[in-house]
């Protein structure tokens, strides 16, 4: 599901605990963990057993954190439609237009991802050596798609005219900007923010749907 984060819970709004710290360093070493060891070892001949040891978690743990052992390499996690962006979009807004507030609610999906450069890096070199990484990242895009036509059944509700695409649809055009704007991201070294990318990712779907 895509979470929805509380108020209190966004960027910028508090520090994290003590608790939230510790948290987000041991996932980043089992990232750390996961990788050095695909790298050494080849993806394969690593187990989560010999990710948690080299961590000292135990596997139990580690399904905490990660579904699986691709998930560690690639070091997906969790997204968030920001609380206020999806209570506007679900009301009509903030424009009214379709597409423009799509685009609101897939720059917030984005601002919520913020790897380490340097892993973000390093998943992508491996992943393009393996293309069911490749497959599980789009995977990983698409399992949200229910919780985004919860969304848009919410914004029918207040106007039957406002969706005049189907849900599933209008979910797999949120799918193609997340992986795009991502992508050109990725391809920029990560540097600024994703949603940076988002204008053009429109801007290219658009000029694709008017041919």
């Amino acid at each position: 599901m895509i979470p929805v984060a509380a108020a209190s819970e966004r960027p910028g709004r508090r520090e994290p605990g003590l608790r939230e710290r510790k948290k987000v360093a041991r996932r980043g070493a089992i990232v750390d963990a996961a990788q050095q060891l695909v790298l050494a070892q080849g993806l394969d001949d690593v187990t989560v057993e010999m990710i948690s040891a080299r961590v000292g978690i135990s596997a139990r743990t580690f399904f905490n954190y990660f579904d699986s052992k691709d998930d560690a390499v690639l070091g997906l996690e969790d997204v968030t439609i920001d609380v206020d962006a999806a209570a506007r979009f679900a009301a009509g807004g903030p424009t009214g237009h379709l597409m423009a507030d799509l685009q609101t609610v897939v720059a917030s999906v984005l601002q919520s991802v913020s790897p380490d450069e340097g892993r973000a890096r390093c998943a992508h070199e491996i992943a393009r050596s393996h293309p069911r990484l490749l497959h599980r990242q789009v995977l990983w895009m698409e399992r949200y798609k229910a919780d985004l036509t919860a969304l848009f059944a919410a914004r029918r509700a207040v106007d039957p005219d406002a969706v005049p695409v189907d849900d599933e649809t209008l979910a797999m055009i949120v799918v193609v900007l997340l992986r795009s704007a991502a992508v050109a991201w990725e391809r920029d070294g990560y540097a600024g923010d994703a949603a940076a990318h988002l204008p053009a990712a429109v801007a290219e779907l658009r000029a694709l749907l008017a041919t």
